[in-house]
């Protein structure tokens, strides 16, 4: 008889929970219950805010409807979670939410010990500077020896430090605790430069009291791949998710918008076209979804084009360039992988 010991129950229970991790569906419990529940901030421009009628839009927003689009075949059916930064593991992990879409950046803590998978990039960002236009510089490279106001407590000090001294300069660091006081001291004169995300430079100038006067420079000193979060432990949901956001960039490589969806799935001879509409090859029978899975992801949302220059690009406040968010053949890094 085999002698039992901690190690061996261990191993049984871990068994045991995998084989309930396994067995549980979060697409069939996302169908059954005809809500997608989806977490996003609790309100960054451009990326996931609500009006003052509750709305919500965004970039990450919109990456909620794409996962309802082709689960539910409604890009509507969303319950809304906001999270701030401490609380969006906690609710993915416990299942208070199916997905995250939340600025959240991808890496391999996150990704290793937290028991939960990244679906892939749908900003790529990283820090960067805003500065006055009067200050008459178009490149970091010329802040030697600036005044930088900055967020205490973050790994922005530390990416700043290292920039000006791999640079050979020199800075002054004006310090707050919080984004809000940062950028209004910034407002007020007090530093020739503000340091941050660049996703968040954008939406901190919309709070300026002359926006206009501000520019956020081309240089990006880190890197802060944002994108989809789901739970470890349910592969067909994590290939969903993957494969939404994968879509929304094939679609716009291959020229296909929310508004010629309907002429392409009736006139296109494209066999690239054609599989992407469902209307040849696997269809959602790998995802266990519809054949028209992604025709209403895009019809009803849009390809990743759209959605970034309406939220946050050329139709938006922001005005944010596409930069390394174009795609791979347009200068960009933004690439999917085949829908075939």
């Amino acid at each position: 008889m085999r002698k039992i010991t901690w190690a061996l129950v261990a191993t049984v229970v871990t068994l045991v929970l995998t084989a309930g991790f396994a067995q549980s569906s979060t697409k069939e419990e996302v169908q059954k219950r005809g809500v997608l529940n989806c977490g996003v901030s609790t309100g960054l421009p451009g990326f996931s805010i609500a009006d003052a009628k509750g709305v919500w839009a965004g970039i990450d927003v919109d990456g909620c409807k794409a996962v309802a689009a082709a689960t539910l075949g409604d890009a509507t059916k969303i319950k809304y979670v906001p999270l701030n930064a401490k609380e969006r593991f906690t609710a993915l992990q416990s299942g208070e939410i199916d997905l995250l879409v939340r600025g959240t950046t991808w890496t391999l803590t996150r990704d290793s010990s937290l028991g939960l998978n990244f679906a892939g990039v749908n900003y790529y960002d990283g820090q960067g500077f805003m500065v006055s236009k009067k200050l008459g510089v178009k490149s970091a490279l010329e802040l030697d020896g600036a005044a930088v106001c900055i967020q205490s407590g973050t790994t922005s000090e530390m990416n700043l430090a290292d920039y000006f001294k791999e640079k050979k300069m020199t800075y002054k660091a004006v310090v707050f605790d919080t984004h809000d006081a940062t950028a209004a001291a910034f407002d007020k004169g007090r530093c020739d430069v503000l340091t941050s995300d660049q996703s968040q430079l954008y939406g901190l100038r919309t709070h300026l009291s002359k926006p206009e006067d501000a520019i956020v420079l081309p240089e990006v000193i880190s890197k802060e791949p944002l994108g989809p979060v789901v739970r470890q432990g349910d592969d067909a949901w994590l290939n969903i998710v993957k494969w939404t956001f994968n879509a929304m960039i094939e679609a716009e490589e291959l020229g296909l918008t929310s508004a010629n969806a309907d002429d392409m799935k009736a006139n296109s001879k494209s066999p690239a076209v054609r599989r992407i509409l469902g209307l040849e090859g696997i269809g959602g029978k790998g995802l266990g979804l519809k054949d028209d899975w992604s025709y209403q992801v895009i019809k009803q949302v849009g390809n990743y084009g759209e959605v970034f220059k309406r939220n946050v690009g050329a139709d938006s406040p922001l005005k944010i360039e596409r930069g390394l968010n174009a795609l791979w053949s347009k200068g960009g890094i933004m690439y999917a992988p085949p829908l075939r």
